[in-house]
Parts: C-alpha cells; sequence; structure tokens
C-alpha cells in the first residue's frame, strides 16, 4: 500500500494519497514506480497535503514535480506538513 506518491525522484516533498497520522511509518513512490521511500510521518499529513522527504532548512527552494515551487519559511523536519504556514510561493513575489 501507498501512502503518498512523489512526482520525480529529487522532490523534496510527496502528496499524501490518504489522511497519514503523527508517528504513522509510512510509504511512497514515484508515480513511475521506480523509486520507493519510507519515513515516519511527525504531523498530521491530510489527504491531498505535502509530506516533507527530508529535513529542509529556512530559506531553503523546495522542490516538487523536479521545479521550484516555493522557498521554506521556517525549518521543516522529515516527515512533517509541509503547507502555506511553512511554505511560501516564489511565484507571485
Amino acid at each position: 500500500m501507498v501512502d503518498f506518491l512523489v512526482h520525480r525522484d529529487g522532490d523534496h516533498v510527496g502528496v499524501a494519497v490518504r489522511d497519514i497520522k503523527k508517528n504513522e511509518h509510512v510509504s511512497g513512490k514515484t508515480v513511475d514506480g521506480q523509486f520507493s521511500y519510507e519515513l515516519d510521518a511527525v504531523q498530521d499529513i491530510p489527504l491531498g497535503h505535502k509530506i516533507a522527504l527530508r529535513d529542509i532548512q529556512k530559506g531553503e527552494k523546495i522542490i516538487e514535480y523536479g521545479e521550484i515551487i516555493g522557498v521554506a519559511t521556517d525549518n521543516i523536519a522529515k516527515g512533517a506538513h509541509v503547507h502555506v504556514h511553512n511554505i511560501r510561493s516564489l511565484r507571485w513575489g
């Protein structure tokens, strides 16, 4: 069973395909099925929201779809919820 999907290997985040609860050990894979991931959720991750695949430092650019989607506004731990509270889009300045 897959708990989250990753658009491309090298992305910093995956997308939950179900509600994930804090402290769950979860697994994911790239959409092409070539790469697999295992990690522990450190926060609840709602369906359709992002989960950090590795530690992300404040100010670091965040990669999804193989593209920069924003910048971390705080340190984000591996397995944490990644959303508007800790990422800012670079698209609109």
